[in-house]
């Protein structure tokens, strides 16, 4: 009976552990740009505003990025916004920085790998604003050019590393892009994550807890 019990509790220990570090995996950090206050779309999602820094979820590094609004987009953009499960707003305002100056954020995500979607909304510079999106020291998107006016635009970056505790992002004007706008910016960024991790986590507990039932069957 005491041996029972002795399984029992450590079965009940592994799981806690377990499950905690699944569940720690599924962190989720949402920012929007060109705010300071927070927005709650209509999937109940929260995304924090990107003007502020040394918050519990992270913030912008270095300097203050300036902000820009206009309100407007075009059918097609509404269209592929809604399509890709986002709300329009989400695209009317920016953070940005004048070149040389760059874009710098850090999230607070924890450690493990995260997908990663950066939204942006173009109504200044028309297929004319030219930078690099970097994510944890790597240029994920080198020579990028915005949509033209009052688009939108959404990139998905996968598997995505992060080790210390914090994502970091950096958008830096790059002159090799061709274009005469090189103020980098951004609308919204979302960090979930990774699909993939998640999938071998769950498969990774069923086989373990199969292992445990064969080895303890009488």
């Amino acid at each position: 009976m005491k041996r029972k019990s002795l399984f029992i509790f450590g079965l009940a220990v592994f799981f806690t552990m377990v499950c905690t570090q699944y569940l720690i995996a599924q962190t989720e950090v949402r920012v929007r740009g060109g705010k300071a206050d927070d927005f709650t779309d209509s999937k109940g999602r929260v995304w924090f505003g990107a003007q502020k820094n040394n918050q519990s979820w992270g913030g912008w590094i270095e300097q203050l990025p300036q902000i820009a609004e206009v309100a407007q987009l075009t059918d097609a953009a509404k269209a592929k916004a809604a399509a890709e499960g986002y709300d329009e707003a989400l695209f009317y305002a920016v953070s940005w920085a004048a070149f040389p100056v760059t874009v710098k954020y850090q999230l607070k995500t924890g450690n493990g790998t995260f997908d990663v979607t950066y939204l942006v909304g173009e109504h200044w510079s028309p297929n004319n604003r030219g930078f690099d999106i970097f994510i944890e020291d790597k240029n994920v998107q080198p020579l990028y050019v915005t949509p033209g006016k009052d688009e939108i635009d959404i990139k998905k970056y996968e598997g995505i590393e992060v080790k210390d505790g914090a994502m970091d992002f950096h958008f830096a004007g790059n002159a090799a892009t061709g274009k005469g706008d090189l103020n980098a910016m951004f609308s919204a960024l979302e960090v979930v994550s990774s699909k993939a991790t998640a999938v071998d986590s769950k498969k990774k507990l069923a086989t373990t807890w199969g292992e445990i039932k064969r080895r303890h069957q009488p």
